[in-house]
């Protein structure tokens, strides 16, 4: 859910941006999609979005394993596997809706245009599951080789 979230601001910042926005006064641009002050932020935006896409199906996958051949060693690989893509996955969500208001600039904020939808959801379903149990499990299992409490569904 939240690198959908990540993945639909983004869509709408581009769209915004591409027909929406004027370019900053000082830029000299005819439009504010050649900014490459913006063009830069798109790149690092989508490069968030991209990594909790890629560590989603990183999590898939190692579930499936897990499914296909369940040992203590499986279950804790995929519970390491998932809270990494949902640690990932929440940055993103709250990063780039946060950033839309960034690069779309003031009039993004219109309530009548309600982009702050997605910061808003991005925030209340990442409270849901806290990220910082996540971290907690990654850093025991690569340090330590501590794996993941297991709670049932794998």
């Amino acid at each position: 859910m939240d690198a959908g979230i990540a993945g639909g601001a983004l869509a709408e910042a581009a769209e915004f941006v591409r027909t929406k926005s004027r370019p900053w006064f000082e830029s000299g641009l005819e439009t504010a999609a050649e900014d490459p002050l913006l063009i830069q932020r798109f790149g690092e935006l989508a490069l968030q979005v991209r990594a909790a896409e890629a560590l989603l199906r990183e999590a898939a996958r190692a579930v499936e394993a897990a499914r296909a051949d369940l040992t203590d060693d499986s279950a804790a690989e995929a519970s390491i596997a998932v809270a990494a893509a949902k640690v990932q996955a929440a940055n993103a969500a709250v990063d780039v809706a946060s950033a839309l208001f960034e690069v779309s600039g003031t009039r993004s904020a219109l309530n009548s245009l309600n982009l702050h939808r997605h910061w808003r959801d991005a925030r209340t379903h990442t409270l849901h599951d806290p990220t910082r149990w996540k971290i907690q499990h990654i850093g025991r299992y690569v340090l330590n080789g501590t794996r993941p409490p297991r709670h049932g569904l794998l």
